[in-house]
């Protein structure tokens, strides 16, 4: 972090809080914005960000928080919040339409209720064995019932079985599985410690798994993967209306 901002992290709790204080301008923005995407892999139930010690020197360098809210959107469906922005920030933010995709909020008190109600979340640690496949398929029936989506029981549990698999097949390693009900979409990821690049493959040349990513791709709105410490998630985005 530069000697100009500093940024405390509190994630001792399902929401986490960063405290930004100093100068933010077109220089510092970068270091807060890995430090925020940092915060934001580790898929808390949400994200907090304190304004209330931050001097805005350049009003562009404000776009940091919604180009990381736009990220988080897709993977890992954390809702975001910025609160206490001094007066001059505050102004800016009223006013940029790029930074109205984040909610602006006066006190953190009030950030703290806006989060309070966040989206329902399911995870799960698993083992790359042969039944892990069957787990993560009870864990997205299971998901489904609780939060009312029958129609999405059958393919939820296809796509997740098949980014399991897939993890069991070629990466080997532990993984967690990770449910989001972050309406219009429900949300999936798989996070391994693999780094290789989850592509789809050719179903003629690989009957097991060539076809399963390319399954994904057909039964979701998105999909996509992201490096995520020394390993991977591979996410996809299912319509929950």
């Amino acid at each position: 972090m530069s000697r100009r901002i500093t940024c405390q992290v509190r994630d001792d709790s399902p929401v986490t809080v960063v405290r930004l204080a100093g100068t933010l301008d077109l220089e510092t923005m970068r270091p807060v914005h890995a430090v925020l995407d940092r915060c934001l892999a580790a898929q808390p139930d949400a994200l907090i960000v304190d304004l209330a010690g931050l001097r805005v020197r350049d009003q562009l360098a404000l776009s940091v928080f919604a180009a990381t809210a736009r990220q988080a959107a897709d993977w890992p469906a954390v809702p975001m919040v910025l609160c206490a922005p001094p007066p001059d920030a505050a102004g800016w933010l009223a006013e940029s339409t790029a930074c109205r995709v984040v909610p602006v909020r006066g006190s953190y008190a009030e950030a703290s209720r806006e989060v309070s109600g966040a989206a329902p979340r399911l995870r799960v640690r698993l083992q790359p064995v042969a039944d892990a496949c069957r787990r993560a398929r009870e864990l997205a029936r299971d998901a489904c019932g609780r939060w009312n989506l029958p129609e999405l029981v059958g393919p939820s549990s296809l796509v997740l079985s098949e980014l399991v698999g897939n993890v069991v097949r070629h990466a080997g390693t532990p993984m967690q599985v990770t449910l989001t009900l972050r309406r219009p979409y429900l949300h999936v990821a798989v996070t391994d410690g693999s780094r290789a690049v989850a592509r789809p493959g050719n179903p003629r040349a690989d009957a097991e798994g060539g076809r399963g990513l390319l399954l994904v791709r057909d039964l979701t709105q998105r999909w996509g993967t992201s490096p995520v410490g020394n390993g991977k998630v591979v996410w996809a985005m299912l319509p929950a209306l």
